[in-house]
């Protein structure tokens, strides 16, 4: 009957009872294989991934530290930042409560996660998941870092898939101290402030090593939002966050309820937003970051964000008396250059590069203007290389020259001619343009454009004969190496204007080496340094300048029909300054005036407290009493006697046969020596 039973009932259609035990087992057994495997090549992919991205170095993390530009005495011309004012500090530096603060704000699982909060990631793909779209995020400060370091903030999957490997890069790459240090040092606080230092100093006015818990919690919640956050834009927000994360202290037992409740009710007072101030120097100052690129091999990024701290040459006393002098001599719409170098080592002690920074930037000591006749002594040095002396002579008439068939007919200003034979040094001292196109022609031009290059010019010198009255433009950067030259005996010291770089660790990584060059004889630098001196003596194109300046002081004016100079030195510092306007526009009648004041004026207050020092003739020069009318030696009865140098064996030999005393010719001879050696031997 059984039989008959079982034979009735349909056969079972899953199959399930023709399967025997033993291939349950394979199958089991398969199954748990190839979880195996997939396990095992999950774990060999995640190591190699690991050890892939271990051994790919980060990008060194690009967290701007400011910058600091000193003068010579060691005080702060200008902070650089690009954007981000930021003071590094130690995480050792800093307080506990500040550091907890910040953990209980943004990350309180911090020292225990590798790099992701998997609580977090759930909570905001949940969210995420509703909303359909990226709405929130789970950045864990190490997220945040790599995300503030490397990344945009955009909300897309390519972004947050960059940002997983680079976390995972920081987490293998650094300890927690380190990240946590990096973050407080890059995060942004509102304001300007990037960094808790910046940040501390900015709302508290003190340094971060010294917030109070109740500081501390208030800061910690501001780079969750800073504007929103921001005490001192929205101080009901600020408050609630800070009690927001004094209880989160309280609750992982980082403090007591007591501190909490002390915290929460200590009254804050927030310093006022400190006002944007005006760099000081600011041409100097753009001249210091090219310097630093240019000079160096430091990248820009380097040089304003990588923390350096720039030693630089320039003297606060001297520069802050060049631009009081720019501001008040130099009248509307007119423009000014001023570059002052101590020519005994080349550093740029103050450099002025216009009226108005803040109108423009352009630094006119690198502008190219016709140099007028502060041209000259390069072609009167060519000419004392050539064997001319002071008292070589010529006409000083209205003159056509004739230069490779054409003609040439330059004047003197004011149409002022000698209508005689004129020296060279009256022709220096009244800047005669005549004698000048003379010796231009005589000495050959092609010899002063290369003395001019030898000497720091670097602008093309056509070699022309109005090159004689300074048409060639060139920068007062250059006239000022010429200058500076002469004052240091004919060695050149290249003018230069940091002194040494340190990085954000105090380390050196930059050094000025000094680069001394002798360009000229130290006896030809003297003898046209005498020569010199006549353009501020009576009768001189700016006599009136020695008044000003109670020490040996020499120089050399220059006009155009749209600049004016002057460039000058004692032996402790030279000036080159140029007056004029920016197009084509003619300067006023009396610019010359204001131009020797304004030059005169910064000499006297910048070498106030340097001890005036005279030139010391060196060896290979000589001095003679002569006669300036015959250019021979003075006779006892020549009206007129004056002491001239001249380079060793180019002096006069003659006696003044014009004016010639009573006696035999030796008896002259004897007496005229006798009193040379008298008036000498004081």
């Amino acid at each position: 009957m059984g039989d008959d039973i079982n034979r009735t009932l349909p056969p079972d259609p899953t199959g399930w009872d023709e399967i025997p035990i033993g291939r349950w087992w394979n199958i089991g057994r398969k199954v748990l294989r190839l979880l195996g495997i997939c396990l095992i090549t999950s774990a060999a992919i995640v190591l190699v991934t690991m050890l892939y991205l271990k051994s790919r170095p980060l990008p060194p993390p690009p967290i701007g530290i400011t910058t600091k530009i000193v003068d010579s005495g060691g005080k702060v011309i200008d902070q650089l930042d690009a954007g981000e004012h930021r003071d590094p500090v130690r995480l050792e530096k800093l307080p506990k409560e500040l550091i907890q603060a910040t953990l209980a704000a943004e990350d309180l699982h911090f020292f225990t996660h590798r790099g992701f909060s998997f609580r977090g990631i759930v909570r905001a793909a949940l969210v995420n998941l509703k909303e359909g779209r990226i709405a929130q995020g789970a950045s864990t400060i190490t997220q945040q870092l790599a995300r503030n370091l490397y990344l945009t903030h955009d909300r897309t999957w390519n972004r947050k898939w960059k940002e997983a490997i680079l976390t995972t890069q920081l987490e293998l790459h650094f300890t927690k101290h380190s990240i946590l240090e990096m973050y407080l040092n890059k995060i942004y606080y509102g304001h300007g402030a990037y960094g808790v230092e910046s940040a501390a100093q900015l709302y508290f006015h003190k340094p971060a090593r010294s917030l109070t818990l109740a500081e501390s919690a208030m800061l910690a919640g501001i780079p969750r939002g800073p504007g929103y956050y921001s005490p001192l834009d929205n101080p009901t927000r600020a408050k609630k966050r800070q009690e927001t994360i004094l209880a989160r202290m309280v609750a992982t037992k980082k403090i007591t309820r007591q501190q909490a409740s002390v915290a929460k009710s200590a009254s804050l007072t927030y310093g006022p937003l400190p006002k944007p101030t005006p760099a000081r120097a600011p041409w100097f100052r753009d001249y210091v970051i090219r310097s630093a690129i240019n000079e160096y091999g430091l990248s820009e990024a380097q040089v304003r964000s990588g923390g350096l701290t720039i030693h630089t040459t320039l003297d606060a006393r001297r520069q802050r008396e060049a631009e009081k002098g720019v501001a008040h001599y130099i009248p509307k719409g007119m423009e000014g250059a001023l570059i002052s170098i101590n020519p005994k080592t080349g550093a740029i002690l103050a450099m002025v590069g216009g009226k108005d920074y803040t109108q423009s930037q352009y630094n006119r000591v690198f502008a190219h203007r016709q140099p007028g006749s502060t041209f000259k002594p390069l072609l009167y040095l060519t000419a004392l290389e050539q064997g001319y002396t002071p008292l070589t002579r010529f006409n000083s008439n209205p003159t056509v020259f004739q230069v490779n068939g054409e003609n040439y007919a330059p004047t003197n200003y004011h149409n002022h001619y000698f209508h005689r034979p004129i020296t060279m040094l009256e022709a220096i001292a009244t800047s005669d343009n005549i004698y000048a196109v003379h010796t231009l022609l005589e000495t050959d031009a092609t010899q002063t454009t290369a003395l001019g290059n030898r000497m720091g010019i670097n602008s093309p010198l056509r070699a022309v004969p109005s090159l004689a009255l300074g048409t060639s433009p060139v920068q007062p950067m250059e006239m000022a190496k010429v200058y500076a030259t002469l004052a240091n005996g004919g060695v050149q010291n290249q003018p230069f204007a940091i002194h040494s770089i340190e990085d954000a660790d105090g380390n050196r990584i930059g050094q000025h080496t000094p680069r001394a060059t002798p360009i000229i004889s130290k006896a030809e630098a003297f003898v046209m340094t005498q020569l010199l001196k006549r353009v501020f003596a009576p009768g001189g194109t700016a006599h009136h300048v020695q008044q000003m300046i109670p020490r040996p002081v020499v120089g050399k004016t220059g006009s155009t029909e749209w600049d004016s100079w002057l460039s000058g030195y004692t032996p402790d510092l030279e000036t080159t300054l140029w007056l004029g306007y920016d197009r084509g526009k003619r300067i006023p009648t009396g610019t010359s005036r204001l131009t020797h004041a304004l030059w005169g004026s910064y000499m006297r207050k910048a070498l106030a407290n340097t001890p005036a020092t005279n030139f010391s003739p060196p060896s290979g020069v000589t001095a003679a009493i002569v006669d300036p009318v015959t250019g021979d030696l003075a006779s006892s009865a020549c009206p007129h006697r004056e002491k001239v140098w001249f380079l060793k064996g180019t002096e006069p030999t003659q006696l003044c046969s014009v004016h010639a005393p009573s006696g035999s010719p030796r008896e002259r001879l004897h007496s005229l020596w006798d009193r040379i050696k008298k008036w000498w031997n004081g």
